[in-house]
């Protein structure tokens, strides 16, 4: 028996990308999004864009206009006089809110109470969605700390954050919720403990979390790729904590993002295992991105035009040509100068809506399907950024030095040209030996970070003609994001917001298994 379409809770909900899988599965007819919240002001702009993007589609599909009006740049807002319900509707959805706080958790308790309320069907059971942040995890993050001679784990607010996760499963009982989060988890620790056994036992059993007794409602903890699960008596010592790792890669994402997935189901809603992921072909770097349009980057601290350029460019790549034909690297030396010739054919530098033909094939059925708009004839959010002259000529040779090696070039030793050396006092010490790195075109890309927001010395494009880094759209392209996603705010903001999101088709696999699962249930 088919169930109506399912409520979804999306908790720090960034952008939206974990609860676009779940809004996007059979085209929007087996989940909806009643209750999203982002703290962040600038993502909850991308979330409530994207709410109503979802209810002009589910209700009023013939003013969707609307919405590409505003992408292609026509009109200055996403709603007409139309479509402003919908547009209000959204913002009551997409909640721009901190949890944790005694405002943030009264207005959420609200709006999932009302929602809730307000489903025709109270039977039909809903699902909690989320990663809290993950700052304090991260193996970056730690290492951070580290550094910090005051710095205390266990006074750290981060690392609790997941309790407001686990205040709303206790309070509201969700059937089945999905949480995701960074792999440094597994091995974080508090007063000594590992934070992630900790993190098990109350989801598995929040009553006895948060009001300290061992009745009330249970979950049972599954990993999505293996046959481990967990439940409240159980001894977390004994699990294999890595089995509840999903690497992306393995399931049709353009890059290689290793996060910690946790599905928990009711008890009185368990019915056998949860089904695996079924793993997908991979696809690479240049089968998501080579088919945007070849964007130049930009000169800063200093005049820009792309006569100017290209000429400044194409001095610098013939120099490190030269250099190289003297290290006996004349591979290298060929391969800049013919970057060099081509550099007239990256003039433009794009824009947050570039007006080009959309041509967006990948080459992978499954992706295209996922990825493709044909209303859109527009790329957004693709704009490069402006880099330092010396940083082009590093690129351009990391570049070359991929194309050639199949491997991005590390420190001091594989830096060696001329001119090529940054100035940094620790260069050679073997600290900063990834410090520039071109995702390379055959293979998936590394993860896609928050960091990209900052440089994009990590993530150089493998072509040495366009000479820069990834632009916003490359980086939502490999994190899966659909070409009409439109993210909003400055460009770092937008790096930001797709740096830290789940990659939504990776959650849309999800979804189609948590939709098997609970009509499963049902059928029992």
């Amino acid at each position: 028996m088919k169930r109506n379409s399912i409520p979804v809770v999306d908790l720090f909900a960034g952008p939206g990308g974990l609860g676009e899988g779940f809004s996007a599965l059979n085209d929007g007819k087996s989940f909806h999004i009643v209750v999203s919240a982002e703290k962040d002001p600038v993502a909850h702009l991308t979330l409530r864009l994207r709410a109503f993007y979802r209810l002009l589609r589910s209700e009023r599909p013939e003013l969707l206009s609307d919405y590409y009006s505003y992408c292609h740049g026509e009109t200055t807002q996403p709603y007409s006089e139309t479509s402003d319900d919908l547009w209000k509707k959204a913002g009551k959805e997409a909640l721009c809110i901190e949890l944790g706080t005694e405002e943030g958790n009264s207005a959420l308790d609200q709006a999932i109470t009302g929602a809730l309320r307000s489903e025709p069907d109270k039977n039909t059971p809903w699902v909690l969605i989320g990663g809290p942040p993950c700052q304090a995890y991260s193996l970056v993050g730690r290492a951070r700390n580290r550094g910090n001679a005051e710095y205390k784990a266990e006074a750290d607010p981060r690392h609790f954050l997941y309790k407001e996760y686990l205040r709303i499963i206790q309070r509201y009982k969700p059937a089945l919720f999905v949480m995701e989060n960074v792999k440094g988890l597994l091995s974080a620790k508090v007063n000594g403990s590992l934070i992630f056994h900790e993190i098990l036992r109350d989801l598995a059993c929040p009553e006895r979390a948060i009001e300290g007794v061992s009745d009330g409602v249970r979950y049972k903890i599954f990993s999505m790729v293996s046959d481990q699960s967990f439940s409240a008596d159980d001894d977390p010592a004994k699990l294999d904590a890595n089995s509840f790792i999903i690497r992306a890669e393995e399931y049709g994402i353009p890059q290689a993002r290793h996060r910690v997935i946790l599905v928990g189901v009711r008890e009185d809603q368990v019915s056998g295992a949860m089904p695996n992921l079924v793993k997908q072909a991979v696809v690479s770097v240049e089968d998501a991105i080579d088919v945007l349009p070849k964007l130049r980057s930009r000169l800063s601290k200093q005049p820009d035009s792309p006569k100017l350029w290209a000429g400044n460019v194409g001095k610098l790549l013939d120099e490190l040509a030269t250099s190289a034909d003297d290290y006996a690297m004349q591979d290298i030396a060929t391969c800049l100068r013919q970057a060099s010739a081509n550099l007239l054919k990256c003039s433009e530098h794009g824009a947050n809506i570039y007006p080009k033909k959309y041509d967006a094939e990948t080459g992978s059925e499954q992706l295209d399907t996922w990825l493709m708009d044909k209303n859109l004839s527009v790329w957004l959010n693709h704009e490069s950024r402006s880099h330092r002259i010396d940083d082009l000529g590093r690129y351009a040779y990391a570049a070359v030095f991929a194309e050639l090696r199949a491997k991005s070039p590390k420190g001091h030793a594989e830096f060696m040209l001329p001119g090529l050396a940054p100035a940094h006092k620790n260069w050679e010490s073997g600290k900063f030996s990834d410090r520039f790195r071109v995702q390379t075109r055959n293979g998936p890309a590394t993860t896609i970070t928050s960091h990209i927001s900052k440089d994009g010395h990590y993530f150089i494009h493998y072509d040495p003609a366009q000479c820069r880094s990834l632009t916003v759209r490359e980086a939502a392209r490999l994190q899966t994001f659909p070409d009409n996603y439109f993210f909003q705010g400055p460009r770092t903001d937008q790096f930001h917001q797709v740096g830290n999101a789940v990659p939504p088709y990776l959650a849309n696999q999800i979804a189609a298994i948590v939709l098997d699962y609970i009509n499963g249930v049902e059928e029992v």
